[in-house]
């Protein structure tokens, strides 16, 4: 089983509408470690680590997020620093 890791920025409506609560339940539904946090910019940023299917998989529920939330952009890139712990939510920066 291969593994990866991306970092994501999510931008749109994104804060205020339970996107992080949503980024959160559903990476650890797939077993990804990581965290997500809000950014003072009113993106999203998160790091996902796990099986490249379900990275993956995560990065396209990412595109439709939760009922409330519009997504206008999603950058991904890669990750050095594997995240190891359950996945988190942080404090805004």
């Amino acid at each position: 089983m291969h593994s990866k890791t991306v970092h994501v920025v999510v931008s749109g409506r994104v804060q205020g509408v339970g996107y992080r609560a949503w980024t959160k339940a559903n990476a650890r539904k797939r077993g990804l470690s990581g965290w997500v946090r809000n950014r003072q910019d009113g993106s999203v940023e998160a790091v996902f680590a796990g099986a490249t299917d379900q990275v993956d998989d995560m990065l396209t529920a990412c595109k439709e997020g939760p009922l409330a939330c519009r997504v206008r952009d999603i950058s991904v890139s890669t990750w050095d620093d594997a995240p190891t712990q359950e996945f988190e939510m942080k404090e805004t920066v």
